[in-house]
């Protein structure tokens, strides 16, 4: 926690926040572009931002890309500020908040399946082993105690069926590839409305100490990814719902804003 408190001190490392919430996935030069600033100093500030798990990175080829990561921020702002709305200070880390959520223009931002860098991208830590994060995002029966809309998952061979509570489809996620215990691929095919092209995720977790940590990617979208809304939205409310019965055993599904159902 001190960590996030630190990095959000400096205006610096808050505009590179800002720009990333504008333009997720950017480059170093990308970024150094924007700013009166060194090439080490914009790296050096993106060091301390990644330190507190603020942003996420991928490396593909020669290129690393950034990534905002609003979940720190989320848990910092329901565990210390929300109790402390009227000091200067929390009311300018809540500002940032909103900043960080405010929805940009939209745009086409169609382009050809099989980017190379993820559309959108997201990590969280979970005080739990790697075999049972494992058995969370791989059995059927775990799936669906925490997933925000999908009460019942069922698998048939390779595939994944998410069914709302009426019964319904929400959506079908086919296996592509695995890593034993440490990587997922699998299809993302949207049956919530007609007409969604089907994307790809990776999950990739690793250990962390006592943690364990999981990065999400998310290729192929077509649509531009919004803080707090549409896909975004729906991965930060899945996440926490993973988190929760990790830790605590108990089925939660974050199907409102911040209840647990």
């Amino acid at each position: 926690m001190d960590a996030i408190f630190k990095a959000l001190a400096d205006p610096a490392r808050r505009a590179l926040l800002d720009s990333l919430r504008e333009t997720d996935g950017q480059t170093l030069t990308e970024l150094e572009a924007q700013f009166d600033m060194t090439r080490f100093g914009v790296m050096k500030h993106l060091g301390v931002l990644e330190d507190a798990s603020l942003i996420v990175t991928t490396r593909k080829g020669r290129f690393k890309y950034h990534y905002l990561n609003s979940v720190p921020l989320q848990e910092a702002i329901d565990r210390w500020i929300d109790p402390l709305l009227a000091k200067p200070a929390a009311r300018a880390v809540t500002q940032l908040k909103s900043n960080l959520e405010s929805p940009r223009d939209r745009k086409d931002l169609t382009m050809p399946e099989t980017r190379t860098k993820p559309d959108f991208m997201m990590a969280t830590y979970i005080r739990c082993s790697r075999d049972a994060l494992w058995a969370a995002l791989t059995d059927p029966v775990q799936m669906g105690e925490y997933h925000f809309l999908a009460p019942r998952v069922t698998q048939e061979g390779d595939s994944y069926t998410y069914h709302t509570p009426d019964g319904g489809t929400m959506m079908v996620a086919r296996t592509l590839a695995t890593e034993p215990k440490s990587r997922i691929e699998a299809t993302f095919e949207p049956h919530w409305e007609p007409g969604i092209p089907a994307s790809r995720t990776v999950y990739l977790l690793s250990e962390e100490g006592a943690h364990m940590k999981l990065v999400i990617e998310h290729y192929d979208l077509h649509f531009p990814v919004v803080p707090g809304e549409g896909v975004a939205d729906g991965w930060e409310r899945w996440a926490a719902g993973l988190k929760t019965f990790l830790e605590t055993g108990a089925a939660a599904r974050f199907n409102q804003a911040g209840v647990a159902g």
